[in-house]
């Protein structure tokens, strides 16, 4: 009798220490932990996933949070970026976005959200470059020589990209632009899509990321023309600028950054930038992002913002100049 009796009081006692923690805010750990959920508007495997993936659990650690990857592909990243654009304000849901989110705002003839009125600059980790490669069948060595070739035989080649309106789309079309140029595109469905269509031969050339190229500077079927950047890619050295090579002028890289929905308190913002900012200082996630041929950054929140800002208007001009459009 007292040895139940003891249990029920036990029973009691520890069922009303439960309810006065979880009054007074102080639930067990596991129960307390913040998830914060980071979008990838693209597939895995995409710039941005492997990006994500390269720092979600340290960024997690800084923040005393668990935050998790999601990929929300479609569109060209507006169908994630619609997603985020109407998530609750309150810091637990963040876009992983780069230079293709300005580009869908001058590309979409309609869009759910606003690109840059709907959401607010968190964090810019990092920058992506790309290079110009071409099939060996061009039988050209340089930028120059692909101009003179392709210009010489309006509407004979073709060029691959990872899909209408994606960054690589763009690049090839304002550099064809540029250089008063005639090729077919063909859209595929991913940047190693593309790229095997020219190890294949099937088409000439592609403006790939970095990453998608950097395994084949040894391969006789692809050639590596030019970086795309106003400087030298420092994953590929030797490598000259395809302004410094055949195109004054011409350059498209791209920033990879945190966007969080436009109306986050300014706190909450400051405080998901200072542990981005931590866990970028770190010197094995300098590493991780170079093997993916991202070079890292760390900014204010405030002068990501001024970025964003400047990177809409110079997309602007790049889609412009290429004539793309999508309805």
């Amino acid at each position: 009798m007292t040895s139940t009796l003891f249990t029920r009081r036990s029973l009691a006692a520890i069922a009303a220490a439960l309810a006065a923690m979880t009054l007074g805010g102080l639930t067990p750990a596991h129960a307390q932990q913040r998830v914060i959920r980071i979008i990838v508007p693209f597939g895995t495997g995409a710039v941005q996933d492997t990006v994500a993936r390269a720092f979600n659990s340290e960024l997690g650690a800084a923040l005393d949070a668990s935050v998790i990857v999601e990929n929300r592909a479609g569109a060209g990243g507006t169908v994630g970026a619609a997603v985020a654009a109407k998530a609750p304000a309150d810091g637990n849901t963040l876009v992983l976005a780069a230079a293709s989110h300005n580009i869908a705002a001058f590309l979409y003839s309609k869009l759910s959200y606003d690109p840059l009125k709907d959401f607010v600059g968190v964090a810019n980790v990092g920058n992506a470059g790309y290079v110009l490669a071409v099939a060996s069948g061009m039988n050209v060595s340089n930028t120059a020589d692909f101009i003179k070739e392709v210009k010489a035989n309006p509407g004979k080649y073709n060029y691959a990209s990872a899909g209408n309106g994606s960054a690589t789309h763009l690049a090839m079309a304002s550099f064809l632009a540029k250089a008063g140029l005639q090729m077919t595109h063909i859209p595929t469905k991913s940047t190693g899509e593309a790229v095997n269509e020219v190890l294949a031969g099937r088409v000439q050339a592609v403006i790939s990321s970095s990453i998608g190229v950097m395994g084949f500077q040894d391969d006789a079927r692809m050639k590596l023309l030019a970086s795309t950047g106003q400087t030298r890619s420092p994953f590929l050295p030797k490598l000259p600028t395809v302004a410094e090579s055949g195109l004054p002028g011409y350059a498209f890289d791209s920033w990879i950054g945190l966007l969080a929905p436009a109306g986050t308190p300014k706190a909450e913002v400051e405080r998901l930038n200072a542990a981005a900012n931590k866990v970028l200082a770190d010197p094995a996630i300098q590493e991780r992002f170079k093997r993916l041929g991202v070079e890292p950054r760390s900014q204010s929140a405030g002068d990501f913002q001024k970025l964003l800002r400047a990177d809409w208007d110079a997309m602007g001009v790049v889609v412009k100049s290429s004539g793309a459009k999508i309805d």
